[in-house]
């Protein structure tokens, strides 16, 4: 006896039109939303500028075939590289994401919404070098930073209340999907070939988190999103050529992604799209870290000086407690040895020790040089985190999106120091006025490890001018970035 399968396409999920409707109809209408972007377009391009320091960034950098050059391809900022849109895309995404610097998102599932601009500069540098190639207008940067409030929007709005990670699915899944979106709009894709586009970066197969946890922890996490925003770029390529889709990807019975991937369960949304996640986004503006412990380490900063002050070392200590919220335990709570820098750098307990040890946190902290200090693990082993539900409380509440730590230092002859707590990290929106001029600095720092004093100058004066940058064309912006 079999049961029948009826045959009759369905109508796309609702989930897919919602989206394909945001990206090819929405009008973003916040300023703050935009000058938001400005800022975050500067500290994801400065953070990507740092990562050709290392060569274990550089060395994933460049075409397929060595030497090929595209005609009227995208350029990679930094680099002298030319390539096909994709390709780009993975370069520029990579590069973003290798030292854990870029914004952040923290929701059921967090990530790092920046990731997106891989697709989105690669493709809209292609297409502007390919319209001036036909006498036509480049797109200007005004199109770039509403495709990024717009895959911001896509993937923070999806990570609100649907948590890929306990799944075991990796966040980047969010990143395919939004950038699929945004860069079918980009290609001039109908909203229906959007829908397409869009169910395709669902129907792939989705990565694993393994890579970013125990023991298996490894540096794919740091080209992970630039894989997920050029897989998305051929995806939307595909679809532009009329590529049919998968109307029912997500709902459809047995076959579907939720009940292949997501334990039979629908998405839940707290809130339609709009401009949200731009206007709230993190900015990790003073430590290369996990975003979790970023206030953890503005606390062990003050823990530095206080012992400094009281002539007293790291040796006094017997005891540090992090008081902490439930997502730090589950993600970044690490005893016993640590590997490579992809597991120091998801560590807080390194990433509280180092410093508390040093009075600072930098990229290079995290490399094999600086981990082989005895010190370090010696005070790594003292610390202990345990959860306050309040700060778990406060973590998901869209009114506040707090990210808080308390670290309290016992020392060895049973005197302590008053227990330091940090509830907002600098990055976030309660602390823009403080955070923004010292964002500006992180970018000046980073165009000064790649150009020469007036090519710095030169960038600058275009991305600290609101209006100037926004008229300026795609591939003019992106040519000040080449050396």
């Amino acid at each position: 006896m079999s049961s029948h399968i009826s045959n009759l396409r369905p109508d796309p999920d609702e989930v897919l039109v919602a989206i394909a409707d945001y990206a090819t109809r929405a009008a973003i209408k916040s300023k703050q939303a935009y000058e938001t972007a400005r800022y975050c377009l500067m500290d994801t391009l400065g953070c990507g500028l740092e990562a050709l320091e290392y060569p274990a960034c550089t060395k994933l950098l460049g075409p397929i075939v060595h030497g090929t050059t595209v005609p009227n391809g995208a350029r990679v900022p930094g680099t002298q590289f030319q390539l096909d849109p994709v390709q780009a895309a993975f370069n520029i995404g990579a590069m973003i994401r290798w030292l854990d610097f870029n914004d952040t998102w923290l929701a059921a599932a967090w990530g790092h919404p920046s990731d997106n601009l891989g697709g989105i500069l690669a493709t809209a540098d292609w297409l502007s070098r390919t319209r001036v190639a036909q006498g036509k207008a480049p797109l200007a940067m005004r199109e770039v930073l509403t495709a990024m409030i717009k895959a911001h929007e896509i993937q923070g709005v999806l990570a609100l209340e649907n948590s890929f990670n306990r799944v075991g699915l990796d966040h980047v899944v969010l990143v395919k999907v939004a950038s699929t979106a945004v860069v079918a709009n980009l290609l001039g894709c109908s909203t229906a070939e959007t829908i397409n586009a869009v169910s395709q970066a669902w129907v792939d197969g989705q990565s694993l988190r393994t890579y970013r946890h125990a023991p298996n922890t490894g540096s794919r996490k740091s080209w992970a999103a630039g894989d997920a925003t050029a897989r998305a770029v051929r995806l939307a390529l595909i679809s532009k050529t009329g590529e049919m889709g998968y109307p029912s990807v997500l709902t459809a019975k047995t076959w579907g992604f939720y009940d292949v991937l997501f334990k039979g369960r629908k998405f839940r949304f707290q809130r339609p799209f709009g401009s949200y996640v731009m206007e709230n986004v993190l900015f990790k503006i003073s430590f290369p870290a996990e975003f979790h412990s970023q206030t953890a380490v503005e606390c062990a900063m003050d823990i530095h000086r206080e012992l400094k002050n009281l002539g007293r070392s790291a040796d006094d200590i017997r005891k540090i407690t992090i008081r902490t919220h439930e997502a730090c335990i589950r993600i970044i709570d690490k005893k016993g040895p640590l590997s490579n820098p992809a597991d120091r750098d998801h560590c807080i307990q390194y990433m509280v020790a180092v410093p508390i040890l040093f009075g600072r946190l930098t990229a290079a902290d995290y490399e094999d040089g600086v981990a082989a200090d005895p010190r370090i693990d010696a005070l790594r082993a003292k610390i202990t985190c345990v959860e306050d539900k309040g700060f778990t409380r406060d973590y998901h509440d869209p009114e506040k999106r707090s990210i808080a730590n308390a670290l309290r230092v016992e020392f060895k002859d049973g005197r302590s120091l008053g227990e330091f707590v940090c509830e907002y990290p600098i990055g976030h929106r309660r602390r823009r006025k403080e955070g923004m001029p010292i964002l500006v600095e992180k970018f000046k720092t980073n165009l000064a490890r790649r150009f020469p004093a007036r090519q710095q100058e030169a960038i600058l004066e275009v991305c600290l001018d609101a209006g100037r940058l926004e008229r300026t064309p795609v591939n003019e912006f992106v040519d000040l970035f080449v050396i």
